[in-house]
C-alpha cells in the first residue's frame, strides 16, 4: 500500500516508484489495444469460486530497485502528464466504441485455484480449464475439493456405537465419548459457456462417510446436473433446467461448501433436506439475473416424494401423497460490490478480497407439502412453507489485510403441527438406543414449525504467518430456535478459528460446538453436548 508520512506527504521513494509503475503501464500501449479489441462473446464473469480466489491485501506496486536518484522531479512530472493523458484517451476511446455500437474486450476470467499465493512452484498457475475456442470465450472448467473430519464428540445419553446385540444387552458398547475420521465431502464440479449463451454444469460426489457400514462405499450420485440459456444480451435473464441448487428461502440456503467461514452450515438452512430433495438439489426449472443492484433467482420444481407411510395423529409429516409442486426464490440487493450469479453458489466469507453489502428476502412454498390426522382420523393437508429475511456484510477493515464477515437470518418454518427435525451430521450412534429425547449420538432438534435465527462473525487477523503467508480467521456463530414442538428454546453455540495455508484452496478449521440435551418433556435436560472437529479442506 502506499505509504504517507505523519504530514500526509508522500515518502518520495514511494511517490517514484508509484508513478514509474504507473507510467510504464500507460506507455505500454493498454489505450490502444483497448479501444481496437473486438470478441465475437464473452465468459459469463466470475463465478463464486473465482471470487474467493481474488487478491487479499497485495501491493498494487513494489518499489524494488527504484531509489531517489533514479527519477528526477521533471522526469517524475512528465510521468504524471503521461498518466493523466492516457485516461483522457482511454475514456475518449471508450466514448468513441460506444458511438460505434462496439464493446471492450472482457478482461480473461480467472481460473478456480488461481490468484495471489496460488501458484505452483515455477511461478506458473495451472488451470483446471479446456478453451472450446481461440479467444476463450467458450471454455470448460473442472474444480475438485475433499474435507475430512477428525471429531472427539459427547454422545447423547444412552448412545451405543456399533452394539452387535442391542436386544440381549442394551448397553453394550455404550460411550459417553466417540472419536473418528470421517469424509464430510468429496466432490468434482464440471461446468462452462460450451456454446454461445449455452452453459453446462454437473456434480458429482459423496458426503458423509464413516466406519459404520451403512455408510462404507456408498455410492457417487450426482448434485447437480443442469443446463441453461442466456435469453438477454445482457445478464438480466437467463432460464435453465435439471436437477437444481438454485434455492430460495435465504443466502445459506444456496450456499456454497468451498468458501463457507464455519465449519459447516447450521443445516436448518436446508429444512427439507434429504426428505423431499436430494442434498438440497430438486428437479426443476429456474430463471435468474441482475437488474442494476437488484439479483434474482426463481425456481418451480417437482420435490421429491417422501419415504413414509403417511400422517399420524395430531403430528405433521412430509406428505407422500402430496404430487405438488414447490415454488421458491431469492432476492438480493446489493448495495456494495456485485457478487457473482453465474454459479447459483453463495460466498461464507470473502476473507478481504471484495466489499459486500446484501440484503436478501426469499421463500418456499409446497401445497399439500406436509399432513396430518385429525382426531377424527381423517387427513388433514396443509401447505409447507418458508420464509427468510437475511443480511451479509463482508469487507476489509484495514490496510494491513485484516477484514470481518458478518451473516444474521431468520426464518419463519411453517411444517405442520410439531413437526420436527432432529440431525447428527454423520451420526455414529445406533437407532432407538438414546434415552433422551434428541435421540442417538449427536443429534439435537435442528428444523421444526417455528422460528428461527442464525448469526455467524469472523474476523481475518491482519498478520499472517511464515513464507506462504498464511491468515487466521477466528469466529463464532449460534443458533436460537423456538419450536412448537419443544417447551425450551433450542440455542447452540460454536467458535472456530480458519488457518488459510493457501486461501480457500487450502485451510485447516478448528471448531468447538456446544448442543442442549432435552427430556421426554421437551426442556433441555443440561449441555452435555460437546464436540470438537478438526477439518482438512483442499479445493483446486
Amino acid at each position: 500500500m502506499r505509504e504517507e508520512l505523519k504530514d500526509g506527504r508522500e515518502p518520495q521513494r514511494a511517490r517514484c516508484a508509484w508513478i514509474a509503475a504507473v507510467a510504464a503501464i500507460a506507455m505500454a500501449g493498454l489505450v490502444p489495444a483497448w479501444a481496437t479489441a473486438q470478441v465475437p462473446g464473452a465468459p459469463p464473469g466470475d463465478t463464486a469460486i473465482d471470487d474467493a480466489d481474488e487478491a487479499e491485501e497485495t501491493d498494487a506496486f513494489t518499489t524494488t530497485g527504484v531509489t531517489d536518484e533514479m527519477l528526477t522531479e521533471q522526469q517524475l512530472d512528465e510521468a504524471q502528464r503521461r498518466i493523466e493523458q492516457a485516461e483522457r484517451d482511454l475514456e475518449e476511446a471508450k466514448r468513441q466504441m460506444q458511438l460505434a455500437g462496439r464493446k471492450l474486450a472482457p478482461e480473461p476470467a480467472p481460473i478456480p485455484g488461481t490468484g495471489p499465493g496460488l501458484v505452483s512452484a515455477d511461478g506458473q498457475a495451472k488451470k483446471l480449464q479446456v478453451s472450446l475456442n481461440e479467444d476463450g470465450t467458450l471454455y470448460f472448467r473442472f474444480a475438485a475439493w475433499l474435507q475430512v473430519w477428525a471429531r472427539a464428540i459427547q454422545l447423547n445419553p444412552g448412545t451405543t456405537v456399533a452394539n452387535p446385540d442391542p436386544v440381549a444387552n442394551p448397553t453394550e458398547n455404550q460411550e459417553d465419548w466417540y472419536g473418528d475420521v470421517a469424509l464430510r465431502r468429496a466432490r468434482f464440479l464440471m461446468f462452462g459457456q460450451i456454446f454461445p449463451r449455452v452453459f453446462l454444469l454437473m456434480h458429482v460426489g459423496i458426503n458423509n462417510q464413516t466406519f459404520r457400514r451403512g455408510d462404507f462405499k456408498q455410492q457417487v450420485f450426482f448434485h447437480d446436473a443442469w443446463a441453461e440459456f442466456q435469453i438477454t444480451k445482457t445478464n438480466k435473464l437467463y432460464i435453465g433446467g435439471g436437477l437444481l441448487y438454485w434455492n430460495g428461502i435465504s443466502r445459506i440456503t444456496n450456499a456454497s461448501t468451498i468458501t463457507l467461514m464455519t465449519l459447516d452450515a447450521p443445516i436448518t438452512n436446508w429444512p427439507t433436506i434429504e426428505a423431499t430433495d436430494q442434498f438440497a438439489r430438486q428437479l426443476g426449472l429456474y430463471a435468474k439475473g441482475k437488474l442494476g443492484l437488484f439479483d434474482y433467482r426463481v425456481a418451480v420444481a417437482r420435490p421429491t416424494q417422501p419415504a413414509g407411510t403417511g400422517p399420524t395423529t395430531g403430528t405433521a409429516v412430509f406428505n407422500p401423497a402430496a404430487n405438488s409442486w414447490a415454488f421458491k426464490g431469492y432476492f438480493m440487493f446489493q448495495f456494495l460490490d456485485e457478487e457473482s450469479n453465474v454459479l447459483p453458489y453463495t460466498v461464507g466469507t470473502y476473507i478481504g478480497a471484495k466489499k459486500v453489502f446484501n440484503l436478501g428476502l426469499g421463500g418456499h412454498i409446497q401445497p399439500r407439502g406436509v399432513a396430518y390426522l385429525r382426531e377424527d382420523l381423517s387427513v388433514k393437508e396443509i401447505p409447507m412453507w418458508f420464509a427468510a429475511a437475511d443480511l451479509f456484510f463482508d469487507r476489509p477493515t484495514g490496510t494491513k489485510g485484516n477484514a470481518i464477515t458478518w451473516y444474521a437470518v431468520y426464518y419463519r418454518q411453517q411444517m405442520g403441527p410439531d413437526l420436527l427435525r432432529q440431525v447428527g451430521i454423520m451420526n455414529p450412534g445406533d437407532v432407538g438406543s438414546g434415552t433422551s429425547a434428541n435421540g442417538r449420538g449427536n443429534a439435537y432438534p435442528t428444523i421444526g414449525t417455528g422460528n428461527t435465527g442464525y448469526v455467524n462473525f469472523g474476523w481475518l487477523i491482519p498478520a499472517s504467518v511464515g513464507a506462504l503467508g498464511m491468515k487466521f480467521q477466528p469466529y463464532a456463530h449460534t443458533q436460537i430456535s423456538d419450536f412448537e414442538a419443544r417447551n425450551d428454546p433450542m440455542i447452540w453455540v460454536g467458535a472456530g478459528i480458519n488457518m488459510f495455508v493457501h486461501r480457500h484452496n487450502a485451510k485447516i478449521t478448528l471448531e468447538y460446538r456446544n448442543r442442549p440435551i432435552y427430556n421426554a418433556e421437551g426442556n433441555v435436560e443440561n449441555r452435555k453436548g460437546n464436540s470438537l472437529v478438526l477439518q482438512m479442506h483442499l479445493f483446486i
